[in-house]
């Protein structure tokens, strides 16, 4: 049988009619039975390499991100291609880990950590999410689950977009000099776009209170790496970031030992509970192209 996909797993059930061939990513490309390849599944998160094999396929009709932001994969995919993105796959582990990286900014926790270590024992009370003022910058599905996590920690969130949305009270992004002052967190999940990049800069920092955490669970490129480096090193702000600009961030840049920062090496969507949802959804994907039907997810096509 001809193989008219290629999948990451291959614990996938098959529609009936198509076969499927396995690249995880890691081993070299594939160079020979291509031409009949009609799906492809791009292995997630294994580097810019899996995308070299998209000018290689003659027969293509439908690339499957499994990431939420395919802004650097859109111009790679060869006109009247379909491509779908990973949409909800990254939802809950995205906020799990931002809200993770909220806690253990409010509470002080890589200071306790360090106390362990020596066994020391000196106390004292901390910030706390409860009755904060949070600024969600980015209200998409991630933005949303997000929010539900921080409204259960009765914090008070206001939610911000491209675009305002009066009724469903959510702010444009040209209000944010109104709503910086009186932020005590921060929260940016936004892709990365002309309009995103670098819209965080030293003025809409300026604009925080002092003591104001600033979290980027997004794109690195939403803040000015150089103004939240001197905001931080002063020690006026503080920051929890699971992305930063440039990616991976130079060992020896200051932005790694900024008091009160604290640094993931962007991990934030690959949880335990994320594989599953996308072999789900690869599954229903290749059901639906299988059955003519229009693909989930669909960002161009």
């Amino acid at each position: 049988m001809t193989e008219r996909a290629i999948l990451p797993w291959s614990d996938i059930e098959l529609p009936e009619g198509l076969s499927a061939r396995l690249y995880d990513g890691l081993g070299p490309l594939p160079d020979a039975g291509l031409d009949d390849v009609e799906v492809y599944v791009l292995p997630y998160d294994t580097g810019a390499e899996p995308m070299k094999l998209l000018s290689r396929l003659p027969s293509l009709k439908l690339v499957q991100a499994l990431s939420a932001g395919v802004e650097k994969l859109i111009p790679l995919v060869p006109a009247g291609v379909k491509l779908a993105n990973g949409r909800g796959l990254h939802d809950l582990s995205v906020a799990e880990h931002a809200l993770a990286l909220i806690h253990a900014s409010q509470r002080d926790l890589p200071r306790w950590f360090a106390q362990q270590a020596t066994a020391s024992w000196q106390r004292e009370h901390t910030r706390s999410l409860a009755d904060s003022r949070v600024l969600l910058v980015g209200h998409g599905s991630i933005g949303q689950a997000i929010e539900r996590q921080l409204v259960a920690a009765e914090a008070i969130v206001t939610r911000v977009a491209s675009t305002a949305r009066p009724a469903e009270r959510v702010h444009g992004v040209g209000e944010l000099a109104e709503l910086l002052p009186s932020a005590d967190i921060v929260v940016l999940i936004l892709p990365e776009t002309p309009a995103t990049m670098g819209l965080f800069g030293a003025a809409e920092l300026a604009a925080l209170p002092d003591g104001a955490l600033v979290v980027n669970v997004g794109r690195g490129s939403a803040i000015d790496t150089a103004a939240l480096t001197a905001e931080t090193a002063s020690g006026r702000l503080r920051a929890a970031l699971d992305v930063v600009d440039p990616e991976p961030l130079p060992a020896g840049h200051p932005l790694w030992s900024s008091p009160g920062v604290i640094i993931t090496p962007h991990i934030a969507g690959g949880s335990a509970s994320f594989y599953p949802r996308a072999k789900r959804l690869v599954a229903e994907q290749l059901r639906r192209y299988a059955a003519g039907e229009e693909p989930l997810n669909l960002v161009r096509g």
